[in-house]
C-alpha cells in the first residue's frame, strides 16, 4: 500500500479517556507496524485550563500505551514516537500555544505538511474548535476526524454539518465510527460479494429476518453527564448499529472505492422506513437513577430494541431487529441472518431445538477477532432419519497472522491520513438516518425497567420480535475453523434470549 504523506496529527481532547484508551495506543501501534508516514508529529491539545508540558504529555502517552496498547512503549520505535509528541493548549480566544506547537512540528519535518485534526471532544465544543481552525488558517491543507454523536436529531445534525462544511469541504471530513473499521465488519463485503454461495440468497426471497445485536455488560463508567443527554438510541443505534445495517443491506457497488461504496450505503439509509414508536422498546436498568450525575426522575433509556425496515426491492418486508443496552447479560457484537425454511414435512416433527431457533442461519460475530458461522440441519448417524443442528464456522483467531490486523481506530486513522473515506459516513447519510428517526424522537415510548444482568425489559422485547426470537449463540458452541454439531439452543437463544 502507498504510505501516507508526512503529517502533523493534532489530538483535541488529548488527555481524555478516548485518547488514552484508543488514540495514543493506536497511533503507536501504527508506528510499530511501519504504517505511519516517514515524517510525522503528534500534537496534543486541550483548553488552557488543562494544559500540560511537552514532557507531561509524553509521560501521559507512555502510561496510556503501557496500559492499553498492543505494542509496548520500549525500544527505538518508542523513542522515535515519544520524540514526535508535543503539546499546545488551545482556546478560541487564545490559540497561540497551539499555533506555535503546530508550526514547530512542521518546521521539524522540513516545512508545511499535511494536517489531520482529531476532535475527541464533546459535541458542544465542535463549533468553537472548527471556528478556531478556520480563523487561524490551520484548516488549510488539512482533514478533520469528527467523533460521534453526529447531532441529536435532524435539525442538530444539519446545523453541525453546516458548521463543519463552512470550514472543511466534505471531501476532507471523516465522521468516524470505529465499528466500521473492524476487520470482521469489513469482511462482510468480502463474504457477500466475493462468494457465489452467499450473494444470490442475500435478499428477501431467501432471508426472513436480520438481527444486529450489541449488548454490553458495562454500565455508565463515569459518563453520566454524556449519557443523560444521549441515551442508548443516539449513542449506539444511530451511530453504530444502523451503520452496520448499511453494510449488511447495501447493493453491490461498482467498486470498493469511497464514492461508489458510500453511494450504496446512503441508498440504504434513504430507504429506511420511518421508525414508529410502537416498533421500539426503551429500557432503563434498575438503579440507573441512583448513579452519580443522573437526574432522580430521568427518562433516559439505557437500552433500546427496535424493528426497522428497508423499503427497497432487495429487502421489502424483511424486519431488521436491532438491540443494544447497558448492564446486560453478555457483551457481544453479532449479526444473524435467518434463512427461510424449506418444507420439512417429510422429516419427523420431533426435531431438537424445536421451533424458531431451529431454522438455518448465517451468523457473523464482529467482536474482535470475530467469526462467521452457518447453522443448518443434518442427519444424525444411525438407522433413523433424525435431524440434528450443525454448525460450520470460520474464525479469525488462529486463521491468519493476527499481528497484521488493525483495530478499528487504527485502521480508520490510517485511512484518514490516506484520504480514503470508504469507511466513513457522509453528511447526507447521517441526515437520512435522523429523518427516519423523527417520529420516534418526537414521541418516544416510556422507559421500562430491567434488572442488571438480564437481556432487557420482558415481555416487551420478545413481543417486539414475534414470530421470531432473539438469537445470540454461545461462543462455546462455535469452534472456529471446524465443523461440528450443536444440540439444543444456546443460553438466551430462545424466547427472551440474548
Amino acid at each position: 500500500m502507498t504510505a501516507p504523506d508526512d503529517h502533523v496529527i493534532v489530538l483535541f481532547g488529548a488527555t481524555g479517556d478516548l485518547a488514552k484508551r484508543k488514540l495514543l495506543p493506536g497511533l503507536f501501534h501504527l508506528a510499530a507496524a511501519g504504517l505511519l508516514p516517514d515524517g510525522y508529529r503528534i500534537v496534543g491539545s486541550t483548553p488552557a485550563r488543562s494544559a500540560m508540558s511537552h514532557d507531561g504529555f509524553r509521560t501521559l502517552a507512555h502510561d496510556a500505551v503501557a496500559a492499553f496498547g498492543r505494542s509496548k512503549p520500549t525500544g527505538p520505535v518508542w523513542k522515535t514516537f515519544e520524540e514526535s509528541l508535543s503539546f499546545g493548549a488551545a482556546d478560541p480566544e487564545d490559540p497561540g500555544p497551539l499555533l506555535a506547537a503546530v508550526r514547530a512540528a512542521e518546521e521539524s519535518l522540513g516545512g508545511p505538511s499535511r494536517r489531520l485534526f482529531h476532535l475527541a471532544i464533546p459535541p458542544s465544543a465542535f463549533g468553537s474548535i472548527i471556528g478556531l481552525l478556520g480563523d487561524t488558517g490551520l484548516a488549510e491543507n488539512a482533514k478533520v476526524i469528527v467523533e460521534k454523536p453526529f447531532g441529536t436529531d435532524l435539525a442538530s445534525a444539519r446545523a453541525l454539518n453546516e458548521t463543519i462544511n463552512a470550514v472543511f469541504d466534505e471531501s476532507r471530513v471523516f465522521r468516524i465510527d470505529h465499528f466500521l473499521g473492524k476487520e470482521s465488519v469489513d469482511n462482510i463485503l468480502a463474504l457477500r460479494f466475493a462468494n457465489g454461495m452467499f450473494e444470490p440468497s442475500w435478499n428477501r426471497d431467501h432471508i426472513s429476518y436480520v438481527q444486529i445485536d450489541v449488548p454490553e455488560t458495562l454500565g455508565l463508567e463515569g459518563r453520566a453527564h454524556f449519557y443523560e443527554g444521549t441515551g442508548a438510541f443516539r449513542d449506539m443505534i444511530v451511530t453504530h448499529l444502523i451503520q452496520v445495517l448499511g453494510i449488511v443491506a447495501m447493493e453491490p457497488p461498482v467498486s470498493l472505492a469511497a464514492e461508489p461504496l458510500r453511494d450504496e450505503k446512503d441508498k440504504v439509509f434513504e430507504a429506511l422506513r420511518p421508525i414508529e414508536p410502537g416498533d421500539v422498546v426503551r429500557g432503563q436498568y434498575e438503579g440507573y437513577r441512583d448513579e452519580p450525575g443522573v437526574a432522580p426522575d430521568s427518562t433516559t433509556e439505557t437500552f433500546a430494541a427496535l424493528r426497522v425496515e428497508v423499503d427497497n426491492w432487495r429487502w421489502a418486508g424483511v424486519p431488521f431487529h436491532l438491540r443494544s443496552g447497558k448492564n446486560l447479560a453478555q457483551g457481544r457484537q453479532v449479526i444473524t441472518l435467518g434463512l427461510r425454511e424449506p418444507p420439512l414435512r417429510m422429516f419427523p416433527t420431533d426435531l431438537p431445538d424445536q421451533g424458531k431457533n431451529r431454522a438455518n442461519k448465517i451468523v457473523i460475530d464482529f467482536g474482535d477477532p470475530g467469526w462467521i458461522a452457518a447453522r443448518f440441519l443434518t442427519k444424525e448417524p444411525g438407522p433413523a432419519m433424525r435431524l440434528e443442528p450443525a454448525t460450520m464456522a470460520f474464525g479469525y483467531a488462529g486463521s491468519f497472522c493476527e499481528e497484521n490486523g488493525l483495530e478499528g481506530y487504527e485502521r480508520l486513522i490510517l485511512d484518514a491520513m490516506l484520504g480514503d473515506q470508504s469507511l466513513f459516513t457522509r453528511a447526507s447519510g447521517i441526515e437520512h438516518i435522523w429523518a427516519a428517526s423523527a417520529r420516534l424522537l418526537e414521541d418516544p415510548p416510556p422507559v421500562q425497567p430491567y434488572a442488571r444482568g438480564s437481556w432487557g425489559p420482558e415481555p416487551a422485547i420478545s413481543e417486539l420480535l414475534a414470530p421470531y426470537a432473539w438469537h445470540l449463540p454461545d461462543p462455546a458452541e462455535v469452534s472456529p475453523g471446524t465443523f461440528g454439531t450443536s444440540s439444543g439452543a444456546s443460553p438466551g437463544a430462545s424466547g427472551t434470549g440474548g
